[in-house]
């Protein structure tokens, strides 16, 4: 079945354009004009992925992803923004947005970033299912992955740093568990955005740094040695000088 797509964009002219080209790309697509639509929709029909412009009158796309969220929702979101600051694409971030998309964009990057999304969402035919674990149930052993003072429990989608509990979305947890696993390793870009995003934006892209320097926040801690180190040029490397 195909996957169904929730748009929310005030302008006429670009919500029209997409929604035709969504659907031609095999999309059913349900398109809103605001905020309030938009989170009217999302509880009536929940979608597969939502598609939200940031800057809409009313209730924005900001607020729409921080009421979904706030509410355990946790259907993958991809923001459409004109705005092009790192302090604005972070405030996407921490509204809890999967990805973001700068306008002017390419269709065509819409479709990957969809398909990298929907990808990382996918229910896995090898893996039974899961029972969820308990907030307060401490993880087995066995279950976790360890590197320079991190803990990770993959299937729980939980994550310390000593004994302090780390907040993460989603593509935050996916990109520590990426550098935790090759610690030590210096990973370049390309592998990285191939890794988490399935999809390589290229050399002009700021999306990685983006999310690097928000993961630097949550992690870093006075006193204690900072974990994710930029190589110039390379990549980014996870260790503790």
């Amino acid at each position: 079945m195909a996957p169904t797509v929730l748009l929310a964009e005030d302008d006429r002219a670009i919500r029209h354009a997409l929604e035709r080209a969504l659907t031609l790309e095999g999309y059913r697509v349900t398109a809103v004009a605001d905020g309030v639509e938009a989170l009217a929709q999302a509880h009536r029909t929940p979608p597969d992925v939502l598609v939200l412009d940031v800057m809409m009158p009313g209730i924005d796309g900001l607020q729409v992803c921080r009421v979904l969220r706030a509410e355990g929702d946790r259907t993958p979101i991809l923001m459409l923004t004109a705005l092009v600051e790192t302090a604005d694409r972070i405030a996407g971030l921490d509204a809890g947005a999967d990805d973001y998309v700068v306008k002017p964009f390419d269709v065509e990057e819409v479709f990957a970033r969809l398909r990298a999304l929907l990808r990382r969402t996918a229910p896995r035919d090898d893996t039974p299912e899961q029972p969820p674990t308990p907030a307060a149930a401490p993880a087995p052993e066995g279950r976790l992955i360890r590197a320079a003072g991190l803990r990770m429990d993959p299937r729980a989608r939980r994550a310390w740093r000593g004994e302090r509990e780390l907040e993460l979305t989603r593509t935050e947890f996916e990109l520590l568990e990426l550098l935790v696993r090759n610690a030590g390793i210096v990973l370049d870009h390309s592998t990285i955005y191939d890794r988490i995003w399935g999809y390589d934006f290229g050399p002009g892209s700021k999306n990685l740094a983006v999310y690097v320097g928000y993961l630097r926040r949550k992690l870093d801690q006075p006193g204690a040695p900072q974990l994710i180190h930029t190589v110039r040029g390379v990549g980014y490397v996870l260790r503790e000088d």
